[in-house]
């Protein structure tokens, strides 16, 4: 199967999405397929290595969230590459620009067309006049129109589902959480004096003790929560240091609450790091802790838990089913609560082991391979609405369609639809 992704994010950005897409190409390309992104221009790519597989299209910043970019045209190009890569199904990853492109030539060449949606946009509305041009109508209203367009939407967690149908949202929906290569974040692949060498460049003496924080720094991260809490963690654990691992536009914000905090140095800020080799940063931790509740279903949990250290979450239902407390995590309801609970964990080694040790057999359900295994199934499901037999494409849309003893058992208006199929390629 020859499969077309489009998205407005992909690496070297740094993204749960990135991340999500490249698990998935990954896993689909173990699994015989042929995965082609389509995304937006990165002064950062390395287009060499991306030859062949990866397309990139003409973008700017997007004004409101200059980390992320927006394509300005494609549409030419794309009908190039959708005809001589025979392209069978295409995957949307973004409501907006690529994701638009996207929809307009599986409707151009008559493909199958899913959508994951990623992101509560909701909690996002502040980027965009601080709240106050777009409401949370204009939000539900875009998505519908886009959801409901698609032969099948993809979601990570029930609690998006949730909010999908709450937006009048009427098309199938299938929950598939995103899976996550284990063997990139176990213990045993890293070297421990380099992890002895990476504390000693960031300040962290041997017997420091380390929360570690991975992910975007950004307002809707909840990291001030944590930071706030320090005061009190430190007031028990001196000894104790907040490493925040990411970047973002509010990490100038949170270096100047740590300041008036007056903990600037029980505050590491490590910068952005390759996805490639973010596996060690989870190595320096004693714990991970989450304070975000804006998440659709918290990939760095999860990524976490394959390391081997406990979780402390804020209470979400994008990880309800993930953090179960006191078995296999912490959580916590109210901020002021998060200090007692990091307290804890950091003075009960022996318990937040235990934790560690069942998560680590709780998360068997989100590995990489069953992610690509559940992705390919709903593939081929929404194919056969498109003439597929066993899996198979029941036509060559370079040939003359002819109707054969293979065909004959498609329904007739199927038919009819591959045949017209089959003219725009011709085209």
């Amino acid at each position: 199967m020859n499969i077309g992704i489009f998205t407005d994010t992909f690496f070297p950005q740094i993204s749960g999405v990135a991340t999500s897409i490249k698990t998935m190409e990954k896993e689909l390309t173990k699994r015989g397929h042929n995965v082609y992104i389509f995304t937006t221009s990165d002064p950062q790519a390395d287009l060499e290595a991306e030859r062949g597989k990866v397309f990139r299209f003409s973008s700017i910043p997007f004004v409101f969230f200059p980390e992320r970019r927006i394509a300005m045209a494609g549409t030419q190009k794309v009908t190039r590459l959708i005809k001589r890569l025979e392209i069978d199904v295409i995957h949307t990853h973004t409501e907006f620009s690529m994701g638009l492109i996207g929809k307009k030539m599986a409707k151009k060449f008559d493909l199958p067309v899913l959508h994951t949606y990623h992101t509560m946009y909701e909690d996002y509305l502040h980027y965009i006049g601080k709240g106050k041009l777009i409401g949370q109508g204009v939000v539900q209203k875009l998505s519908r129109a886009f959801c409901d367009s698609m032969d099948t939407v993809i979601v990570p967690t029930e609690k998006v589902q949730t909010a999908l149908r709450s937006y009048g949202i009427a098309n199938h929906i299938r929950i598939i959480p995103t899976g996550t290569e284990f063997k990139s974040f176990q213990p045993d692949r890293f070297d421990k004096a380099d992890l002895a060498r990476t504390k000693a460049d960031l300040g962290i003496l041997p017997d420091d003790k380390v929360v570690v924080s991975v992910g975007r720094v950004a307002q809707e991260k909840g990291i001030d929560i944590i930071v706030r809490a320090f005061p009190s963690v430190l007031a028990k654990v001196p000894n104790a240091k907040l490493l925040i691992v990411g970047d973002g536009p509010a990490r100038a914000a949170l270096e100047e609450l740590a300041f008036t905090e007056d903990i600037s140095k029980s505050v590491i800020f490590a910068g952005e790091q390759d996805w490639e080799t973010i596996g060690r940063f989870y190595q320096l931790g004693d714990m991970f802790v989450s304070a975000s509740t804006s998440e659709t279903q918290g990939m760095t949990y999860i990524e976490a838990m394959a390391s081997g250290i406990p979780v402390i979450a804020k209470t979400d239902r994008s990880n309800e089913d993930l953090i179960l407390n006191r078995k296999t995590g912490r959580s916590f309801r109210a901020d002021w609560e998060l200090p007692g609970v990091i307290c804890d964990m950091l003075q009960q080694p022996e318990l937040a082991k235990q934790l560690a040790t069942n998560a680590l057999h709780h998360i068997g359900s989100f590995s990489s391979e069953r992610f690509g295994a559940n992705i390919e199934q709903i593939y081929m499901e929404v194919c056969k609405n498109y003439g597929w037999v066993d899996g198979q494409r029941a036509y060559e849309p370079h040939d003359e369609y002819t109707v054969s003893n293979y065909v004959l058992s498609i329904p007739a208006a199927v038919l009819q639809k591959r045949e017209k199929k089959v003219r725009k390629y011709h085209e």
